[in-house]
C-alpha cells in the first residue's frame, strides 16, 4: 500500500518517523525493522538528507524532512522538491515547526513548497501547531487556520488537495507536557472542518506532539486522529514498534 492512499471511508493510519538531526536509530534496516510496512499501518521515515539513499535501498518508504519549491538555483545549502524525487523519495515534510522555527520559514513558503512536492508527485505532510505563548493567549485556533489557510488558497488554483496535515502543538514538543487526548481531538476536528468539505473524509490528520508508547493508544482512539509524526520515540526502535503495534489495532 502506498503512502500515497487515502481511502474516504477507513483513512489508514499513517505513522511517519522524523529522525530530525539524528543517525538511524539500532536495527533500522534489520529484517524485523519496526520502520517497515505492517499490514494495516502506513509507515513512512524521515531521515536526514545523508540517509535518504541507505534507506530507500533498504526498502523503507522514505520522506524528505523538508525541499525548496524551486527545481534548482543559488540557494546554498537547500534540497529541492525535485531532488528529492529523483532519489527515490515517496513523501516530505512541510513547514514543521522546527523549520519554521530555525529557518524561519513563513507560510507563503511553506505553501509553495506544498504545491511543488505535489508536482514532483511527493506525498504532502503539512505541519501546523500553535507555540506556547499562542496558546495560553487563547490564539490557538486562529494561528492554526491562518497556517492551513495560506495552502488552502494557494491549492485552490491547482487541481490538487491536501492529502495529510501533522497538527504539532508546538508547546507539547520535547517539554514534557502532553495535549490531551480530549485536546487533541477538539483541534483534530476544528482542523479537518476547515477542510473543503468534499475532502475532509479524505485527509489523514496526524497527531505530532511527542506521541509516544505510552499515550499512542489514547490519541489513536480518538475519531480525527489518523496517525502519528513521531519524533523522539522513533528514535528508539523498540519504542516505535509498540506505537506501530498500536496503532495497527486502532487502523480505520
Amino acid at each position: 500500500m502506498s503512502p500515497c492512499y487515502t481511502d474516504p471511508v477507513t483513512r489508514p493510519t499513517l505513522i511517519a518517523a522524523n529522525w530530525k538531526m539524528n543517525p538511524p536509530p539500532e536495527g533500522w534496516n534489520a529484517i524485523e525493522s519496526p520502520y517497515r510496512q505492517t499490514d494495516g499501518v502506513d509507515i513512512v521515515v524521515f531521515p536526514p538528507f545523508v540517509y535518504l539513499k541507505s534507506c530507500i535501498a533498504a526498502g523503507l518508504r522514505t520522506g524528505a524532512q523538508c525541499g525548496h519549491p524551486e527545481p534548482a538555483g543559488a540557494h546554498t545549502g537547500c534540497i529541492s522538491m525535485a531532488m528529492t524525487a529523483q532519489e527515490g523519495c515517496e513523501a516530505v515534510l512541510c513547514g514543521h515547526s522546527d523549520r519554521r522555527r530555525d529557518q524561519k520559514e513563513t507560510d507563503n513558503f511553506i505553501a509553495e513548497q506544498v504545491v511543488a512536492a505535489f508536482e514532483n508527485k511527493l506525498f504532502a505532510i503539512l505541519c501546523i501547531g500553535e507555540t506556547e505563548k499562542e496558546r495560553e493567549a487563547g490564539r490557538e485556533r486562529e494561528v492554526v487556520e491562518r497556517q492551513l489557510q495560506s495552502v488552502l488558497d494557494l491549492l485552490q488554483s491547482t487541481t490538487y488537495n491536501l492529502q495529510a496535515i501533522a497538527y504539532e502543538p508546538v508547546w507539547a514538543i520535547g517539554t514534557g507536557r502532553n495535549a490531551t487526548p480530549e485536546q487533541a481531538q477538539e483541534m483534530h476536528a476544528f482542523i479537518r472542518s476547515l477542510l473543503p468539505e468534499t475532502h475532509q473524509s479524505a485527509t489523514r490528520i496526524l497527531y505530532g506532539g511527542s506521541m509516544n508508547a505510552a499515550n499512542a493508544e489514547e490519541l489513536l482512539r480518538q475519531p480525527d486522529i489518523d496517525g502519528g509524526l513521531v519524533g523522539g520515540a522513533s528514535l528508539k526502535s523498540e519504542e516505535f514498534r509498540k506505537i506501530v503495534a498500536v496503532a495497527a489495532v486502532h487502523h480505520r
